[in-house]
């Protein structure tokens, strides 16, 4: 398998886990913690060393993720005597994915050409909540080719609303009606 589907594979084992224990807030945090144990570059050094032993490697995960739930240590374990303590931000995404999935929740990179101010982000928030029947989080983003408008990415589907696209269409329309 390919190493782009181990994330996935790892998110959804624990999501199911903790959908089972009810904590998917829990494993969230602890996913967290483990994330930042993960992109230490001197520790991912340490757990990529051969040099050191295993028993010193789960030390170091003991020692730093004294907080999180033994379960969550586990995998910790899992990841590092599989030498895939990097696939955690993965991971990491992957299981946020999963749980805003449950919840309902859809996440919208919003691109306009300039700046959007609060007021007109939450209008757009609550117009893709509209649209979609789901509680929309949106990414704001500015590029000032779109001339104007606003172009949405909603879970790969795109919402075209720029100037520059309509500009297209008027062009294509205009060069049909010359032949």
């Amino acid at each position: 398998m390919a190493a782009k589907g181990y994330p996935k594979r790892y998110a959804q084992a624990i999501y199911e886990i903790a959908l089972e224990q009810n904590a998917l807030d829990k494993w969230l945090s602890d996913l967290g913690q483990l994330l930042s144990l993960g992109t230490d570059v001197e520790v991912l050094a340490l757990f990529e060393s051969p040099k050191l032993k295993f028993e010193d490697k789960i030390k170091i995960v003991d020692q730093r993720l004294l907080s999180v739930e033994p379960m969550t240590r586990n995998l910790a374990y899992l990841l590092v005597s599989r030498n895939k303590m990097h696939l955690i931000g993965g991971i990491m995404e992957q299981y946020r994915h999963l749980l805003d999935n449950y919840r309902g929740v859809l996440h919208a990179v919003v691109t306009t050409a300039i700046p959007l101010d609060d007021d007109e982000q939450e209008r757009i928030k609550k117009a893709l909540t509209a649209i979609t029947g789901k509680t929309t989080e949106i990414e704001s983003r500015v590029d000032p080719a779109i001339k104007g408008g606003m172009v949405a990415r909603i879970d790969g589907k795109l919402l075209e609303g720029s100037v520059r696209d309509r500009l297209v269409m008027l062009k294509k329309e205009m060069v049909g009606r010359e032949k």
